[in-house]
């Protein structure tokens, strides 16, 4: 039995349907819904957190399957940050930050009487990450760039699988990118415009105010999200209300744009 069976196991014990669950953990039923049809291949951490929570079981039980009967072991708001920041770097970063953490679990063995798990802080890892290669220059690495842009404005059919690759700036700004697409409209002006290259993050779900991308019934837009909406930052242009739709999933969070040289 696996993570997805589990929790549908206590769904059915408990009698709580999808649209239940969803509102007890604030999870978007789109969202939620894919992590239950095992869509979501890496579910966010929190989001399973917040279904232990609402089923009213730990959550070992939920990833593992450990008797509730158990010592139950949980984690802090701050060891989630630390796992979720872990997951946004890239593998040069991760070996990087493991490499930190093991230093400290070292320091802290010889300098206290007895061994004590060490929480490194996310700046301070960050403080510690070096985005220089080996020739001392500002380190690079290659994205792809989808080749259907994504609407600005009216909805564009995102069934275009090929990309190609460009090369970015690796840094802390960059670090959570995953992938590029190009903005097709004027809707999101003044900030992105048409031609414009977003830098996107691989993600199911956005927060209320953010922007992503969303493909609804086949057509992907670039807006802000506006919890039952999409909204462009062009006043010229009327919200996009999702309950208009039957199909409404999320494909990424845009972190910024790739400046022109």
């Amino acid at each position: 039995m696996d993570y997805i069976e589990r929790i549908k196991k206590l769904k059915n014990e408990r009698k709580i349907t999808n649209e239940r669950l969803s509102e007890l953990t604030g999870i978007p039923l789109g969202t939620l819904s894919k992590i239950l049809a095992g869509i979501s291949d890496s579910p966010k951490l929190v989001n399973i957190v917040a279904i232990a929570d609402a089923l009213g079981c730990t959550l070992d039980y939920i990833v593992s399957g450990v008797s509730e009967n158990t010592n139950n072991y949980t984690l802090s708001n701050e060891e989630i940050e630390l796992v979720e920041s872990f997951r946004a770097l890239d593998s040069h970063s991760r070996e990087l930050a493991m490499l930190v953490v093991k230093k400290e679990l070292e320091r802290n063995e010889h300098s206290a009487p007895e061994r004590s798990t060490v929480i490194i802080p996310r700046e301070s890892v960050a403080k510690k990450i070096s985005y220089m290669n080996a020739a001392g220059s500002l380190a690079r690495r290659t994205i792809p760039v989808y080749a259907m842009p994504v609407s600005a404005g009216v909805g564009v059919y995102l069934d275009d699988t090929t990309a190609e690759e460009i090369s970015i700036p690796d840094n802390e700004k960059t670090a959570a990118c995953d992938f590029a697409l190009r903005v097709s409209g004027n809707s999101m002006e003044p900030i992105y415009h048409s031609g414009d290259l977003v830098l996107v993050e691989d993600c199911d779900s956005v927060e209320v105010g953010e922007l992503g991308i969303f493909v609804l019934d086949g057509d992907g837009f670039f807006k802000k999200f506006g919890g039952d909406r999409l909204i462009s930052l062009n006043p010229e242009y009327a919200d996009i209300l999702i309950k208009n739709f039957t199909e409404a999933v999320c494909c990424g969070r845009v972190i910024g744009k790739l400046k022109k040289r």
